[in-house]
């Protein structure tokens, strides 16, 4: 599979950019307006709807349309993992169903001392099998705007103090 690595320091402690990444609020606001984002749905692990953190087990149905351009594509993804240590903390959601042959988008956080180092780690198949393939070393030129992005949020809004979430 290809892989797509980003890193960003953010002058925020570990505790608030975990809380941040770890809602449906925190990913419709990473999510850049160009991907034209809609929730459908959030299904928490105990089948609870619109759970207010998004555990391992939780469910999101969600479609995009980049650019405003062609239909709306589904995108069902599922957090399969989520840990939380002294110092370190990860989730991964994988793609049940969406545009991609496959999908495991892995987000780490690591304390260092009042700053976490965000880590975004995404492997992936294209559709369209040996085509996909081919030009999969090329696709880090869309991937890299989107994750620009997010990580220019995140540093924003957690540096800044403006999110905060309702405890």
């Amino acid at each position: 599979m290809a892989e797509y690595r980003r890193a960003t320091r953010i002058h925020a402690p570990l505790e608030d950019v975990w809380e941040f990444h770890s809602t449906e609020q925190g990913l419709e606001a990473l999510t850049p307006d160009w991907m034209g984002l809609e929730v459908e749905s959030v299904i928490g692990p105990d089948g609870e709807p619109d759970p207010t953190v998004l555990e391992a087990g939780s469910k999101l149905q969600m479609s995009v349309r980049p650019f405003g351009v062609g239909p709306r594509q589904s995108w069902t993804s599922v957090i399969t993992e989520r840990e939380e240590r002294d110092g370190v903390a990860w989730f991964t959601d994988v793609m049940e169903d969406g545009p991609f042959s496959a999908w495991e988008h892995t987000h780490s956080f690591y304390a260092d001392g009042e700053t976490t180092l965000l880590r975004d780690r995404v492997e992936y198949e294209l559709p369209f099998g040996a085509l996909g393939r081919a030009v999969a070393p090329l696709s880090g030129i869309g991937f890299a705007p989107m994750f620009r992005k997010r990580h220019q949020v995140t540093t924003e809004l957690l540096e800044s103090g403006s999110w905060r979430r309702q405890r």
